[in-house]
Parts: structure tokens; sequence; C-alpha cells
């Protein structure tokens, strides 16, 4: 993915320099403009081919500065009717926002768009004439790209993004979804402690036997109900496969214990015939250097003992 960000700021650098040699090119300072923009795209292509991914903060600004720098490079055209039809060059920002940011933020980048193209539009009709019908239809043109077109990109990709991190039948995360949400936990910025619950239902399989697969999933749905309305609030639940389901959250040792307990009962009074066996692993704080698939081995430990206890109850690694 840093490839295809380079790649675009690679293509920017080209459509600025060769805006410096074409006819209706800019003139006098506006030159400079340009020649910065076209530098600053062949640092921006170097710099996400050879540099680390920037955290949300730092990727906020790079976008911000992106859509600055194209604005200011549009109003440095002389040909203004160029310089409202080069504002499609937004799209390049607009469609990393829409993959990696939220709704809020591509709402201003959308803002930012639309008033880059009014303000082009309005110096056309000032300083070069033009009639009224052919800037609406240039506004009308440029902001359906470059104010429309993001923000339904995005909402295709919310759709399918949540389509392959969810579970179909519970309506909780996958395996998948953990994986994507979880691994903010374990980074630079993670607090701590951390505590890992593994939940396995206890007698899931004679349910499935007894009454068909039909009453299984029932029960599925029954426990994923009951681990949303139980879990503490901020945590990640995810059924990981089968009958199998995790819970992760910021709690001590002492906390996770407590709402472990509260979950098993919570499970038993809820899910009819099951019940369920839940292995508990806390980290130390922070969390720093520790990964996820290290806690769930350790809470998945845990959790097979609780079964050898004859299941329904809660051990804590150790």
């Amino acid at each position: 993915m840093k490839a295809v960000v380079a790649l675009v700021g690679a293509a920017l650098a080209v459509i600025t320099g060769l805006n410096l040699y074409s006819s209706s090119g800019p003139e006098g300072w506006a030159r400079g403009v340009t020649l910065f923009n076209t530098g600053m795209a062949l640092v921006w292509a170097v710099g996400w081919m050879l540099g680390p991914w920037p955290g949300e903060r730092r990727s906020l600004v790079l976008m911000g500065g992106a859509d600055v720098l194209i604005t200011c490079g549009c109003l440095a055209e002389s040909n203004r009717l160029f310089g409202v039809l080069s504002l499609m060059q937004l799209v390049a920002p607009g469609g990393y926002l829409a993959m990696f940011h939220g709704p809020r933020v591509l709402a201003l980048h959308a803002g930012w768009s639309l008033l880059s193209v009014l303000t082009l539009t309005c110096l056309l009709l000032r300083y070069h004439g033009g009639d009224a019908a052919e800037a609406a239809s240039m506004v009308l043109t440029t902001a359906a790209v470059t104010v429309m077109l993001i923000p339904a990109l995005q909402f295709c990709h919310w759709v399918l993004r949540m389509d392959a991190l969810t579970d179909p039948l519970t309506g909780l995360l996958n395996r998948r979804g953990l994986d994507y949400y979880a691994s903010s936990w374990f980074g630079p910025g993670a607090r701590g402690p951390i505590c890992m619950m593994t939940l396995d239902l206890d007698r899931f399989k004679d349910v499935n036997d007894t009454f068909g697969h039909a009453a299984g999933d029932l029960a599925l749905v029954r426990v994923a109900s009951s681990l949303r309305a139980t879990a503490p609030h901020g945590a990640v639940v995810a059924r990981s496969g089968g009958e199998e389901f995790v819970v992760l959250a910021y709690l001590t040792q002492d906390a996770a214990e407590v709402e472990a307990a509260r979950l098993c009962q919570a499970i038993e009074a809820d899910s009819g015939p099951v019940t369920a066996s839940i292995g508990v692993a806390v980290t130390g704080s922070p969390a720093v250097g520790r990964r996820l698939q290290d806690l769930i081995r350790t809470s998945d430990t845990a959790m097979y003992r609780a079964k050898q206890l004859g299941g329904n109850t809660v051990v804590t690694a150790t």
C-alpha cells in the first residue's frame, strides 16, 4: 500500500512538472509555486516508499498539506480553466482519507475541495470572462469528482471492510476483525494491563447433535448477545471460530477475574443448555512488546484447564 501512495506522489510530480513547460503554464512567481509543488511531490514519493507508515496525526498533517499545495498550485495556473480542472488532483488525498480516516475528516476535505472549486471558478469569471452556464458546468463537474465521488467510495469501502471483519451469524467481529482492531492495543502507544478472555462453550456439540444445527446457531447468537450486554465498556468482543469467543479489555487481573465470572454467569442464565469455560490471561503494564497471539495462546491454555475442571468455570493463567 505504501508503494501505491508513493506512486500517486510520483504521478503528481509528473503532472506539475509538465505544467511548468506547457504553453499555458504558470508565469512569474507562480512558476516558483509550481516548482515547489513538484519538489514536494517527489519528497512525498520517496518518503512514502522508504519511510515508515505514519501515525494518525502525521497522516492528517500530510493530507492537509497535500490539499493546500494542490489548491495553491491550481491558483497559480495562468489558464484559470485548466486550474479548475486541475483541482481533480484533490481526488488523491481524498482517496487516502476515505481508506484510512473517518467520515468527519473526509467531510473537511470535501468542504475544502468545494471551497477551492468555487474560488477558482469565481476568479475565472471575474478576470477571464465566460458565461454563467459554463461556470456552473465546471463547478458541477469538478465537484462531482472531488466532493461527491470520494464519500461514495468511502461508504463502499466501509461496507466491504465490515463484511470482511464481521461474523455473519452473530454480528460480532471474526478472527480477522479481532486482529484488525486489537493491533493498536499492542503498539507504541499501548496502555495496560490488557486482559484476554477465551470462552469455549460447554455441551455445544450435544445441542447440535440433539436439536440440530439451527438450535446450535441460536445458542451462538444468544451467547453473542450476552457477551455484548455484559462485556466491559470498550472491550473488543469476537467470535474466533466455531463455539469459541474472545473478549479483549483493559483490566487488571483482579478486575478481569470478576468480569470473567460475570460473563460465565450471564451465559449460563441466558443461553439455555450451554455454559462457558473461560480462560483469562493478563499482560503487565504497559503491554508494549507483547503480541496478541501470545496472549491468546496463554488464555487458551487456561481455558482448556477450565474444561478439564468440568466447565462453567473461570481459570486465570499464572
